[in-house]
């Protein structure tokens, strides 16, 4: 008989505690859609403005050669740029679109290592690179990163013009101004 009590005080027990947890429950259930913003962002800044001037240096003494050795580095690239699955990466390429470079000179560019308050994958420098009318790649391997704005962020341009080729090349009738475009593409 006691062992009949047993059996059941635990079948008692046993329905107590299922009722408890077969009870109706109330819950509610909603979707949220996240969205990541394609972004790909470019621009030069400066302290002193974005429009440059390189030019040779004339000698104080009759014999002596025009120096062309000029530089400028007061430029500083900034980009946002935020990559996808199918474009891991991008670049950025820079050509002259407009002018051309005077007869007997060369210019060129380079993009620093990158420098500032940004934070993410930043692009490789592909060194120095003599402008011309074709897009060439500047900076490479740029994944999802921003670099900070204004100047002091991004990679420094320094601009280097120098004298190559032949001298008798050279004539002041052909000093021109030109137009250098820096583009942020997907690979």
């Amino acid at each position: 008989m006691k062992t009949t009590k047993l059996v059941l005080l635990a079948i008692i027990m046993l329905m107590a505690f299922s009722s408890a947890y077969s009870q109706d429950t109330n819950t509610d259930s909603h979707t949220i859609s996240i969205g990541i913003p394609k972004v790909a962002l470019l621009d030069i800044e400066s302290a002193t403005g974005k429009n440059i001037s390189l030019q040779g240096t004339a000698p104080t003494e009759a014999g002596e050669m025009v120096n062309f050795n000029a530089t400028n580095s007061s430029l500083w690239l900034n980009y946002t740029s935020i990559k996808s699955t199918a474009n891991p990466s991008r670049n950025v390429s820079v050509q002259i679109t407009a002018g051309t470079v005077p007869a007997g000179l060369q210019l060129t560019v380079q993009a620093g290592s990158f420098s500032g308050s940004g934070v993410g994958t930043f692009g490789t420098s592909a060194g120095v690179i003599t402008l011309t009318g074709t897009a060439q790649n500047l900076l490479t391997g740029i994944g999802s990163a921003y670099t900070g704005n204004g100047p002091s962020n991004g990679h420094n341009l320094t601009y280097t013009l120098s004298q190559v080729g032949s001298y008798a090349a050279l004539d002041f009738d052909n000093s021109n101004t030109l137009t250098v475009t820096y583009t942020l593409s997907d690979i």
